[in-house]
């Protein structure tokens, strides 16, 4: 039976875990001989991953939105003809830190499970304790959320041990369900142009997961959200 790396293997899992090692470290200080120093470097590495990532998504999306915008343009169709507004950053900005977090955190977890009194159960406690399980991908079934944001459909899901998922929609258009996209990472905008103005449709999707560029394991069930112009 396999046993699973407590390192997620994508970074929104990396941001988790490094929030939970900032969080939860110190109340082992005096156990495991965790200096003030380890301790400060949990946190402020956690704060500054956790806040890149927050942008680099903000920004992706927000190249998203000039995709759309610029399709709009060159093709026609119906749409806001201003800008894509930008997005402003988050205050306050933390302190950048060096490169090198999930490496510096990786040396401090082999450290900790040094200590003469180290447990499983505290590793546990700490995320830090893989878990053994059989992987079997034929069981998988995507659960979908949407919900609306800056006028757009957000398909929302999580990714667990796949390597992305394949999202279709059926607009109500007497097309049926058609392929719209495959992500690697959580979540999807859907920037396809709305109904125009003044009418509205029921937009539904459905998802499977990929893994080594294959579909695997069973599609999730359909949900929908009402979309106007």
């Amino acid at each position: 039976m396999p046993t699973s790396s407590y390192m997620p293997s994508d970074d929104s899992g990396k941001a988790d875990l490094l929030d939970h090692l900032a969080l939860t470290v110190p109340k082992y200080a005096t156990l495991l001989d965790i200096s003030a120093a380890d301790i400060a470097v949990r946190q402020v590495d956690a704060t500054a991953f956790r806040y890149a990532f927050h942008v680099m998504n903000d920004m992706q999306s927000y190249a998203q939105h000039w995709t759309a915008q610029k399709n709009l343009l060159r093709d026609g169709g119906t749409g806001a003809a201003e800008w894509p507004a930008p997005p402003t950053l988050d205050q306050p900005i933390p302190p950048a830190v060096l490169p090198g977090i999930i490496p510096r955190a990786s040396a401090f977890v082999a450290h900790l499970k040094t200590h003469k009194n180290y447990t499983t159960a505290i590793g546990q406690d700490l995320w830090i304790v893989g878990a053994s399980h059989v992987i079997d991908p034929s069981t998988w079934k995507p659960v979908l959320g949407v919900q609306m944001q800056a006028g757009h459909p957000v398909i929302i899901w999580t990714k667990g041990k796949a390597g992305g998922i394949e999202i279709w929609v059926d607009r109500n258009d007497g097309h049926n369900f058609v392929f719209l996209i495959i992500n690697t990472e959580p979540n999807t905008t859907d920037l396809t142009p709305l109904p125009a103005p003044g009418t509205s449709a029921a937009w539904r999707y459905k998802a499977i997961y990929r893994l080594h560029d294959e579909q695997v394991g069973q599609w999730s069930d359909v949900v929908s959200i009402a979309v106007g112009g």
